[in-house]
């Protein structure tokens, strides 16, 4: 059994996977917004999954919307900004009272979908997440790589490559001018094109032509990105998720723009889309532990 949490933005989610990765239990409640009052959302929904499984886990995995220091163990570059500089690993181990392992929410997602989910059958998997924010992770062989500075995958704070001259944005959160993340998060999209990408898909769909441009240009920013990623990591699956992830169109749409950025004469790439949906981000975090480890 392994127990997995997904420390969102809005939400906190915790499930208990059997050894196949079935989700026996889950809970959710929404993220209280301050430090003390969500270690104790944790602690509670540990604990009532546990009942609702009538199994106790022995390792727990937390995915988080940020990074721990490899410095200093404490959380940074968390857009939920009040964990920054906290000690949230050890305060949830202290919590929770035993073995605990955390990683960003993206490296997650890339880890559930490279064991079981759309990416099962690659070696080397990119996992992408386009929601409010932009995030990656790397997986090879069904481990994650984190990397020397606990940053491995981290493509949304790169700038936007082959920027033209009309692609110039302000000063990021992060500090930063013309990060991806600017241009092909949910919230990106939505500041340059002037409306939701859900929306626009759905309007290119019933025939607006301004949509289908804006969409078109949301796939070449997506396939410049990714092509970027290829030339370095050149991965057998991309994998997507993300509120973006659903809109059906920019897949074949990327797919077709990124040989005219990488630097091959063939992209045998997959591109795909998640087989997991938003429970990758709590399965991921259970399987940061292996089996025997969490035996």
């Amino acid at each position: 059994m392994r127990l997995g949490i997904d420390f969102g933005g809005t939400k906190i989610e915790a499930a208990m996977l059997d050894s196949q990765g079935a989700i026996m239990a889950r809970r959710r409640t929404p993220n209280p917004g301050s430090y003390a009052d969500a270690l104790a959302a944790v602690e509670t929904l540990v604990g009532a999954v546990e009942s609702e499984s009538e199994h106790s886990a022995t390792t727990v995995g937390v995915a988080i919307p940020g990074s721990l220091s490899p410095a200093t163990g404490l959380v940074r570059n968390a857009n939920s900004v009040w964990l920054n500089g906290k000690p949230f690993l050890d305060d949830v181990r202290r919590t929770l009272l035993r073995p605990v392992r955390m990683e960003n929410d993206a490296n997650c997602f890339a880890l559930s979908e490279a064991v079981d989910g759309a990416a099962a059958a690659a070696r080397v998997v990119f996992g992408v997440i386009l929601g409010t924010g932009c995030g990656g992770g790397v997986v090879v062989e069904r481990k994650l790589i984190a990397g020397a500075n606990g940053v491995a995958g981290e493509w949304g704070h790169t700038p936007l490559p082959w920027a033209r001259a009309d692609e110039r944005t302000e000063r990021d959160w992060c500090g930063r001018f013309n990060c991806l993340e600017q241009w092909i998060s949910g919230s990106g999209f939505r500041r340059w094109a002037g409306m939701s990408a859900e929306a626009a898909d759905a309007a290119a769909r019933a025939g607006d032509a301004n949509a289908r441009v804006a969409l078109d240009l949301l796939a070449d920013r997506v396939a410049r990105g990714l092509a970027a990623v290829i030339d370095v990591l050149d991965p057998d699956v991309i994998v997507f998720g993300g509120g973006l992830s659903n809109i059906d169109a920019l897949y074949p749409s990327i797919r077709g723009k990124l040989i005219a950025h990488v630097f091959s004469d063939v992209v045998r790439t997959g591109v795909v889309k998640n087989a997991h949906g938003d429970s990758s981000g709590v399965r991921g975090a259970a399987w940061l532990f292996s089996a025997e480890e969490a035996a």
